[in-house]
């Protein structure tokens, strides 16, 4: 419970959050001289829910899980294994916000599947949800010749998000690579290696949604610089994310290339550089790059600056999801899309000193800028198809609707014109955010065990809805914004026995 202030100025008091207990348990044991490992782990959430959290918050949640790690021949073979089953229930309002969640969309409306106790499919009386996940990797890890194969599943109703962190449900996902290493010493190079293989992805419902072809080779030279080069090629696929929640789309085809280099890192001074870029099949383009400059004036003195770039160009950015009962092919929603430019400069900087074995002062800063800039105002054709149709250009009209200051604040679109289709208004997605973070972290072990850190953090941000790129504008932007400074202060005592 906390007192809080109700609107009207009298004060009493609101829970904030709910009596909670959280397990967390681990077994591990060797076998066969290191060469098996067997593991399990069980996870558990039980919470005290009253009215006010129902909705929101699962009131138990449980997960089980084993894993196993065989080597063999000196460990140049292995095969590793984990399985785990979830578990969670509650009010159906709060198993509903889960099905609905970006890991899993249940509500797509051409989501095929069982239901069972595997469900995924929406159900808004449901008051739990069951899931499964599954782990096989073998592979060679030593020699010459090395190579992986793996497959990862997780079934639509996984779930352990009360306890971890899980973005992605609902896919079976294979890779393999081989692998060749150079370990002898040339004229050309102190090692070598290349890398070759690819993946695919696809839902419970059977759609392939990810497939890929890359390759890398990576090179130490004989001055103790280093350099790679990689590749990667991705046909067009089905995507059953890109409407968020909407019927399944095709992803455009896309290849990427990349680099990276660095100096010796034994020197005083050294550098590191990179780049990237990708294309697709629909005109969408991203680059990026970044360079980096290191300086070691002493062993116990180190700096280091890392400005970056990126700079992209994207044809299918979600917009918003309109309600539109001619929109037939699309269950009646019409799903808005926009072309995307989106921007980003940051740099980062960074401070190490020791002043002796005790003490050390570490100190962190990066200003940091992106913008995006919305356009070509869109929707698909038809679902699982690649083909879109632009507001004002293909089909129906758009009309923008300028604020005071010269800035568009909202569109007004007639999907079809004179057809029966209403009208609706989507505001400007345009942005501006800038923003400085930073801080100072000063270390002293004051006495064998006993610890004295002083932290002081510094962040300040901004958005505005400029959409383009004014370097001088965002940067005079971040000065301009009033900052939060946090100091924290932590120390520690070592109990002697």
């Amino acid at each position: 419970m906390a007192p809080v202030q109700f609107n009207d100025g009298t004060h009493g008091s609101q829970e904030v959050e709910p009596l909670t207990n959280y397990f967390v348990g681990r077994l591990k044991k060797d076998f066969m001289g290191g060469n098996l490992v067997l593991g399990g782990i069980a996870t558990y959430v039980a919470r005290q829910i009253d009215s006010t959290f129902a909705s929101r918050l699962n009131a138990h949640s449980e997960v089980v899980g084993v894993d196993a790690l065989l080597a063999w021949k000196n460990r140049t073979y292995q095969l590793q294994a984990n399985l785990a089953v979830s578990n969670i229930s509650g009010d159906p309002r709060a198993i509903l916000a889960r099905e609905r969640s970006s890991a899993r969309y249940f509500q797509r409306p051409d989501r095929t599947g069982s239901g069972g106790f595997f469900s995924n499919r929406l159900d808004s009386t449901a008051t739990a949800l069951h899931g499964a996940a599954g782990y096989l990797r073998l592979s060679r890890q030593a020699g010459d010749w090395r190579w992986e194969t793996s497959v990862n599943v997780i079934t639509p109703g996984f779930e352990n998000n009360d306890i971890a962190f899980l973005t992605r449900t609902d896919f079976v996902f294979a890779n393999a690579n081989i692998f060749r290493y150079w370990a002898t010493p040339t004229g050309w190079y102190r090692d070598l290696s290349v890398i070759a293989g690819g993946q695919q992805q696809q839902n419970f419902s059977g759609d392939v949604v990810d497939q890929q072809l890359q390759a890398y080779v990576g090179s130490t030279t004989p001055q103790f610089w280093y350099w790679d080069a990689y590749t990667l090629w991705r046909p067009r696929v089905l995507d059953d994310r890109a409407l968020r929640g909407g019927p399944v789309v095709s992803r455009p085809a896309l290849n990427f290339f990349g680099g990276d280099a660095s100096t010796d890192s034994r020197n005083a001074i050294t550098g590191s550089a990179g780049w990237g870029y990708a294309m697709n099949e629909l005109g969408g383009w991203g680059a990026n790059a970044y360079v980096g400059l290191t300086y070691r004036p002493s062993s116990a003195v180190k700096v280091s600056f890392g400005p970056s770039w990126n700079d992209s160009q994207s044809k299918l950015q979600y917009v918003s999801a309109v309600a539109d009962p001619t929109a037939t092919a699309f269950f009646g929603t019409r799903y808005v899309l926009a072309g995307l430019r989106q921007r980003a400069v940051a740099l980062d900087t960074r401070l190490s000193v020791t002043f002796s074995p005790t003490m050390t002062l570490e100190l962190y800063a990066q200003p940091f800028i992106a913008t995006g800039q919305y356009s070509e105002f869109k929707e698909f054709d038809a679902p699982r198809g690649i083909a879109l149709g632009v507001y004002g250009r293909d089909r129906g009209t758009i009309t923008p609707t300028t604020g005071a200051n010269g800035i568009v604040t909202s569109y007004a679109i007639d999907p079809d014109g004179a057809g029966p289709a209403a009208p609706f208004t989507v505001g400007n997605p345009d942005f501006n955010f800038r923003s400085l973070r930073g801080n100072v972290v000063f270390r002293w072990e004051y006495r064998p065990g006993s610890t004295l850190y002083i932290a002081w953090t510094h962040s300040r941000s901004d958005t505005q809805p400029f959409g383009d790129f004014d370097l001088g504008r965002d940067l005079a932007g971040i000065g301009a914004t009033r900052p939060d400074n946090i100091v924290l202060v932590k120390a520690s005592w070592w109990l002697n026995r």
